[in-house]
């Protein structure tokens, strides 16, 4: 998978929910909506055929909360992913995904000759939110809050994401090994977010971030040149010079690209001179030969992104999987 050529800086994206942050809450604006708010509109728009909200699995837990009191008469819901990492599986494949599902939902009825809308078939979908208590410890525990009432869909929802626990670590040791020998001086790597990934920068004795972004060059000594940097910092410190980026597959969803890892923009993209994307043999097979996904915020570069890409597997191991862009990702 071959990062695009050419074309100017875009703006970087929307600052991500910390972890750690209370749910629903605005980032980086002071009197911001909370998460009463979320409730409070959800129970106002009881009455809609299909309400649709943007955010990631604390707004999830917001409109949870919400449903729950509203009883028999909550409405379906959908999520629209606003490019946080999410764990719950009652969001769309993608914003455009999203569109496309909910016409769909909203004419079902319409197309049987009937006047109300919003009578396609839905399904229930969990709402899976990280352990806060546990990531203080520094463990990635995705936990189980209940589930919401979505169209079903199954190609253009997103699924609950899946963990690494059934994989062996060897196997992830065995792709850190594989990365640090294809590593060469005088280039920066960049780290995204992810186990794996993490397993890198263990592998060359550095003390990388979990869920963060992190710069890295080989040498004498191995050398951590920052670590959880920002979309802005990484396009300074990627900018004019070699640079790879090194990304793992999220499991259950197969996103590359767009969930989590922010940072890695549509101009960082541009700026970098290669990609390595990881990913261990439980997490290909766990896809059912469903495509890798890019959704970095411009289709016209997940679509050029889009195709064939080596996926490391291990040491000395690799193979060759399809890539689509998130927005293509409905049926």
């Amino acid at each position: 998978m071959h990062p695009r050529r050419g074309g100017g800086p875009r703006e970087p994206p929307p600052p991500r929910r910390a972890p750690g942050a209370a749910p629903g809450t605005a980032p980086g604006s002071p009197g911001g909506t909370t998460a009463r708010d979320t409730r409070r509109a959800v129970a106002a728009l009881a009455g809609v055929d299909l309400l649709l909200f943007a955010g990631g699995d604390g707004t999830a837990r917001d409109v949870l909360d919400a449903v729950r009191e509203l009883g028999d008469r909550a409405p379906t819901v959908l999520g629209i992913p606003a490019g946080v990492k999410v764990y719950s599986g009652c969001f769309a494949v993608s914003p455009a995904a999203a569109g496309f599902l909910a016409a769909d939902f909203l004419a079902a009825d319409v197309r049987r000759g009937l006047d109300r809308p919003g009578g396609g078939r839905t399904a229930e979908a969990e709402v899976v939110d990280l352990d806060e208590e546990a990531y203080r410890r520094a463990l990635v525990s995705p936990r189980l809050y209940g589930s919401l009432r979505v169209p079903a869909a199954p190609v253009a929802l997103s699924g609950r994401k899946a963990g690494s626990s059934g994989t062996a670590p060897g196997t992830v040791d065995g792709i850190a090994r594989e990365v640090v020998a294809r590593m060469r001086p005088g280039v920066r790597y960049v780290l995204g977010p992810g186990a794996t990934t993490q397993a890198v920068g263990r592998a060359l004795g550095l003390a990388t971030t979990l869920l963060g972004v992190d710069v890295a060059e080989i040498g004498d000594p191995h050398r951590l040149v920052a670590a959880d940097v920002s979309e802005a910092e990484l396009f300074d410190l990627v900018t004019g010079r070699e640079a790879v980026v090194v990304l793992s597959v999220i499991g259950g969803q197969g996103f590359v690209l767009g969930r989590g890892n922010q940072q890695v923009s549509p101009r960082v993209l541009d700026a970098v001179t290669g990609m390595l994307v990881l990913a261990t043999p439980h997490k290909l097979a766990a896809l059912g030969g469903r495509p890798l996904l890019a959704d970095t915020g411009d289709e016209d570069l997940d679509r050029k992104l889009g195709g064939h890409v080596q996926v490391i597997t291990g040491h000395r191991e690799s193979t060759i999987y399809r890539v689509r862009a998130a927005s293509e990702e409905y049926d």
